[in-house]
């Protein structure tokens, strides 16, 4: 059996597979999260551990797996989240600062002016930005009393959640590339922390873990902290790594749209490092023995977070459930687009400053318009993202592996079908993103292989393009129209 603990940004969910992949037990639960300041968001470091434990303990009864019947254990993790540790005390210095947080704006604006952003995105594949992990270490560094000269004698660590959980429970300051590849430090070339970048950003090479593969025995678990199981953690991903991983995306060109609160798209690009392209990140998918496997990455801020705009912002419907029926209610949108840059446009536009707009309104749009426009703005966005990723890789697209909770929408998957032009296959198992981590431990422990996993994947539901051509670039072009509406001025 085993264990794959999913630290996301809300809770921790921890779910126990079999080997062929059925899924044996389940447990979550959300933990707190903090707003000190406007643009500021923080994890408590030690209330996730707990909460992430006991979710892993209830998971293991759940699944009624045995003393000594755990076979690996697989971590994925809200990326980019940082924490800095004491190493005598294990106790976090600092409270944890969330990917979600703009504190350092302004330094990522200083650092932009001074030209050293062109560096970042050659070494690294990442746009200059306080999303990623360097910045929010040089701020606890620079603004937490003492936490320097911890640093500087060797005394305080950081790392990203997996770092946090694995350290917790073996006892070994670790990473994955996956994960390494967040921070605005790595070389995705040598798959080494770049020593001019940690430099720059003031940050002691001894704060940060060991890289280690993906998939690979790191160290037993500490009994003590499962209700007595000890295994291998043997499988670590970052979140949506983890799903392509999941997704059994193995082979370049095969990509997974995980849709959420926004939309993530990976693309598997191989074991050469992507081109830089606006709009798009090149980014480690995973490491495997001495090989990095590498992906190209769009993200689109805003996906099942329309719908509950037109939920709680507007009222227009109780329950997300609601908006199949009402989109298949009409026959189009009757000239209705909403363009849902309610924080900005992500992938391949990449314009924060944009903003959320509905054009073609008129005395005869319902509410059915709107939110089939809703669900057509969801699709938009991710067929312009992937359009993107399928040009800068030089890899056809033959399908669109998807998952999340918007993936119970049939109308939407069918739709992205169409405006994708190839089908949209959708798994039996929901939580991919906890199955990657699973299935890499599985592989990392020697009881499963990749050829396993690929033959293992199970489809629900696969979904056809039912449009010509034509009529898909019709729809695309009225899309892009209103699209450029929203546009800031600036871009």
């Amino acid at each position: 059996m085993l264990l794959a603990i999913d630290q996301g940004t809300t809770g921790s969910t921890c779910l126990v597979f079999s080997l062929d992949g059925d899924l044996l037990g389940r447990a979550y639960r959300e933990f707190s999260q903090g707003f000190p300041k406007p643009g500021w968001v923080e994890h408590d470091a030690a209330e996730i551990l707990d909460v992430t434990l006991a979710v892993a303990r209830e998971a293991l009864v759940d699944a009624a797996v045995p003393i000594g019947g755990l076979t690996a254990i697989g971590i994925t993790n809200q990326r980019e989240t940082t924490v800095v540790w004491d190493r005598e005390t294990g106790m976090p210095l600092a409270p944890a600062i969330v990917w979600q947080d703009r504190r350092t704006a302004e330094r990522c604006a200083e650092l932009k002016a001074e030209g050293f952003e062109t560096m970042i995105r050659e070494r690294t594949g990442l746009v200059l930005d306080s999303y990623f992990t360097a910045t929010k270490i040089e701020w606890i560094l620079n603004n937490v009393e003492g936490v320097r000269e911890a640093a500087e004698s060797g005394r305080a660590l950081a790392g990203t959640i997996d770092t946090w959980l694995i350290w917790n429970l073996t006892g070994e300051h670790v990473t994955d590339p996956s994960n390494a590849s967040r921070s605005l430090l790595f070389d995705i070339r040598s798959g080494e922390w770049d020593p001019e970048l940690t430099d720059r950003f003031g940050i002691p090479a001894g704060m940060l873990p060991r890289i280690v593969p993906s998939v690979g025995v790191i160290a037993d678990s500490r009994p003590e902290l499962l209700g007595g199981h000890s295994a291998p953690v043997a499988g670590v991903l970052g979140d949506q790594q983890s799903a392509l991983f999941g997704q059994a995306c193995f082979n370049p060109g095969e990509t997974k749209a995980t849709y959420g609160t926004g939309s993530f798209m990976l693309m598997n690009a191989g074991r050469t490092v992507p081109p830089v392209v606006d709009g798009l990140l090149s980014t480690v998918a995973w490491g495997i023995g001495d090989r990095l496997d590498y992906a190209l990455e769009g993200s689109v801020f805003v996906a099942g977070a329309a719908v509950q705009w037109l939920r709680d912002g507007l009222g227009l419907i109780e329950t997300a459930g609601e908006t199949e029926a009402l989109a298949r209610s009409v026959d189009s949108t009757d000239g209705v687009h909403f363009v849902p840059a309610l924080t900005g446009l992500g992938a391949p536009w990449w314009d924060p400053d944009a903003r959320g707009t509905i054009t073609g309104i008129t005395r005869g749009t319902t509410k059915a318009h709107l939110v089939r426009a809703t669900l057509e703005g969801i699709a938009f966005q991710v067929a312009d993202a992937v359009s993107a990723m399928v040009d800068a890789a030089g890899h056809d697209l033959l399908e669109l592996r998807a998952d999340g909770g918007a993936t119970a929408n049939e109308w939407l998957m069918a739709f992205q079908a169409d405006m994708l032009g190839v089908p949209v296959s959708v798994p039996e198992i929901a939580e991919t993103t906890a199955l990657g981590a699973g299935i890499a431990a599985g592989i990392g422990v020697g009881a499963l292989t990749l050829s396993d996993a690929s033959k293992g994947r199970r489809v629900r539901v696969t979904h056809e393009p039912r449009i010509s051509s034509d009529e898909r670039s019709e729809a695309m072009a009225g899309w892009h129209s209103a699209l450029e509406r929203s546009r800031s001025t600036r871009a």
